[in-house]
């Protein structure tokens, strides 16, 4: 069939926005339970059912997988609003959180017999629960949120660590005093380890790690026995996710050699286990991320997952010899390396490039992990770890039409930005088998924005890019300075400065593209969602670069949200832009709200009804300030969505959208998408109407 030749962002495409979140999940937590060996549970969000989060488990041997977690549950907690380490698996019982009560439930499964769930705290409680470890068989060790102190007259809500009574439902406080904690772990021998860090820090900018011994009931730490492990003194040292090997050794995450290297404790002495100038880990947005895993059957191994999305590999890391395994993605090869052997190499058998969320199963001959890569859907997977077989238990994408042909892979790249800096991307060219553009012209380019700011990107294969490159458009992802996974120095350059570095990078990738004959300069666009969202709608205010820009749930007024937003982000523009109030000329120059008379740009805004983390009234001041301008501008709010959009429905409705809208700034025919009579665009000029 000969290929058409058509204008960019008028080809038509198999990839739809109902392929896209048809039969569609997203992983989330991968867990193991120690008692059961060839197991795997883990969660994931499911959009066509209204967002709701899932236990999942699979064990070798049975048929598919089961769904354990009933309808009327959602295992999510809201502990910073983010959450994670919704749940663990301990002696054939779920501990999870439920989204609707918040209360932590648990639930019996074995012999493949689910139970319902059983309540384990109090209903007349406002209390959160999060990042849980077990004690012993019946004491689970946990963060709580209590958000009750606030009617009480208390400005936040206050964190602490404590342990819950399976038996007797009891609860005690073990650990307090501090704005928040994570990650408490319990060793074999009783010992608590955890990190704790107050305002105005991030748990990416200073923290602390501290041990304590539990008493034999686990309602306390021991007198005297509370200390702390790092930092010696003050400083800026980022240590995160402690886990105890099975030999009772304390190993940890830290960045003092400005990447998050993994190191282990023995006595007084700290090994830092695979030095590299690569991240293992990544920011501490939600709970219970998983970058290692130790051998549970104490043969020295430790499974790692390092380095940027780019070029993430996998090692194993004996922590008592110099011996490790790595498995990089790139070259699709396992290698062996000892001091005193030569490296022996096993081909994989499948071209994983991305990987996260690592667990060693319980009998320590495989491991569960989260996998992908530019070409393929992200998958559940299991990995034999000494030959390197994979085996696919779950892919994100059910669908089995073959849709490569329409697939860009992305491509690495990095330009000059403002103060003789390099910023950071993957750039996505038009594909479709089907279609070229015309020879005297460019593609339309979206420059898309993460979200954090204090995140990254991914190339990983994702259906909602493919569904604007497939149609003709080129997608710059960008990762401007202040992101993660290019050391703790570039993740710092925003300090200070944010609405100022991550805008110029954008806008100087957005402009090298265009330079560089990848892009139109005159169809340039810019979304992104939260923090993305902001640089969105700072982008389209303080410089002349894009034409068109969509903000999901961004931040438009930066005062507004020093002041409504939750507690985890309240101190957070501390170091973004400085203290609220004394710096509040600062907060007032950067905010896009007060100076719309600058833009001269079409806006989409799309906003949930019950964001916590940045309100709604944001978004319609942004948009109520842009009509009366007399600029292009259209406003969706969803009811029932917070931040982030969760329901299929919905974010089928902003693809289709956010597309349908560009094509009418764009002047180009949208075919396919029938969205006109439901985003009208106010303000939009008579020509640029069907």
């Amino acid at each position: 069939m000969a290929v058409v030749i058509a204008p960019y962002g008028s080809w038509e495409s198999p990839i739809s926005s109902d392929v896209v979140i048809e039969k569609s999940v997203s992983f989330k937590e991968v867990k193991v339970d120690p008692f059961q060996e060839e197991t795997v549970f883990w969660s994931e969000m499911r959009p066509d059912e209204g967002g709701r989060y899932v236990v999942c488990s699979f064990t070798e041997g049975q048929e598919g997988f089961k769904s354990l977690t009933p309808k009327d549950f959602n295992c999510r907690t809201l502990v910073h609003e983010y959450g994670g380490g919704a749940f663990i698996v301990n002696r054939y019982r779920i501990y999870f959180s439920n989204y609707k009560d918040q209360r932590m439930y648990y639930q019996k499964v074995k012999k493949g017999v689910t139970a319902e769930p059983i309540p384990l705290t109090p209903e007349d409680k406002n209390w959160r629960y999060a990042d849980a470890s077990m004690f012993k068989k019946h004491i689970i060790v946990c963060v709580r949120e209590d958000h009750e102190v606030i009617s009480q007259g208390e400005k936040e809500a206050q964190n602490t660590l404590v342990s819950i009574n399976r038996k007797t439902k009891e609860q005690f406080v073990l650990v307090s005093g501090k704005n928040f904690y994570s990650t408490p772990r319990v060793s074999q021998a009783g010992t608590l380890a955890w990190i704790q860090w107050d305002h105005p820090n991030m748990p990416w900018d200073f923290t602390e790690l501290w041990v304590g011994e539990l008493s034999h009931d686990g309602q306390s730490l021991k007198y005297g026995t509370k200390r702390k492990v790092l930092p010696e003194g003050d400083g800026s040292l980022s240590v995160m996710l402690p886990k105890w090997s099975p030999d009772d050794k304390l190993m940890f995450i830290h960045d003092k050699t400005n990447w998050w290297n993994l190191y282990q404790l023995d006595g007084d002495k700290e090994t830092n286990l695979h030095p590299v100038e690569k991240e293992i880990g990544g920011p501490a947005w939600e709970f219970a991320r998983s970058p290692y895993s130790c051998n549970p059957t104490g043969n020295g191994e430790v499974l790692v997952i390092c380095g940027k999305d780019s070029d993430a590999h996998f090692s194993a890391v004996e922590y008592s010899v110099a011996y490790f395994l790595s498995i990089f993605g790139s070259t699709k090869d396992i290698i062996c390396l000892k001091t005193s052997e030569e490296p022996q190499v096993v081909q994989l058998d499948v071209d994983y490039k991305l990987f996260r969320n690592v667990n060693y199963s319980a009998n320590g001959k495989h491991a569960y992990l989260v996998a992908g890569s530019p070409k393929t859907f992200t998958k559940l997977i299991k990995l034999d770890v000494k030959t390197g077989s994979t085996t696919v238990i779950r892919a994100c994408h059910s669908s089995n039409e073959n849709f490569e042909p329409y697939y860009s892979v992305p491509k690495e790249v990095t330009w000059s930005t403002t103060y003789d800096a390099k910023a950071h991307g993957y750039y996505y060219p038009p594909q479709n088998k089907m279609y070229k553009g015309p020879k005297d012209q460019y593609p339309p380019l979206l420059v898309k924005v993460h979200g954090g700011p204090t995140a990254s990107c991914s190339p990983s294969l994702d259906l909602q890019k493919q569904f604007f490159t497939s149609r003709g458009f080129a997608i710059l992802d960008v990762n401007y300075r202040g992101s993660t996974g290019f050391g703790t120095t570039y993740r710092n350059a925003l300090k200070s400065k944010w609405g100022i570095l991550d805008i110029e990078d954008c806008c100087t990738g957005a402009q090298a593209m265009a330079d560089q004959g990848k892009a139109d300069p005159a169809k340039l666009a810019i979304d992104g969602g939260s923090a993305g969202g902001f640089a969105a709608l700072a982008a389209i205010t303080y410089h002349n670069v894009f034409s068109a820009a969509t903000s999901f749930y961004g931040v438009s007024d930066l005062a507004a949200l020093a002041a409504e937003t939750h507690k985890f982000e309240s101190r957070y523009l501390d170091t973004l832009i400085g203290p609220y109030p004394e710096e509040e000329k600062v907060y007032i120059a950067r905010s896009p709200i007060n100076r719309v008379d600058l833009i001269n740009s079409a806006l989409c805004i799309f906003q949930g009804s019950e964001d916590k983390i940045v309100p709604p009234n944001q978004a319609q001041m942004m948009y109520e300030a842009v009509k009366q301008k007399g600029n292009p501008v259209a406003y969706k709010e969803f009811k029932g969505e917070q931040h982030g959009f969760r329901k299929a429905e919905n974010i089928k409705f902003c693809l289709d959208g956010e597309f349908y809208f560009y094509s009418k700034i764009f002047k180009f025919d949208a075919k396919g998408i029938e969205v006109d009579c439901q985003l009208p665009i106010d303000n939009l000029p008579d020509e640029g109407k069907n």
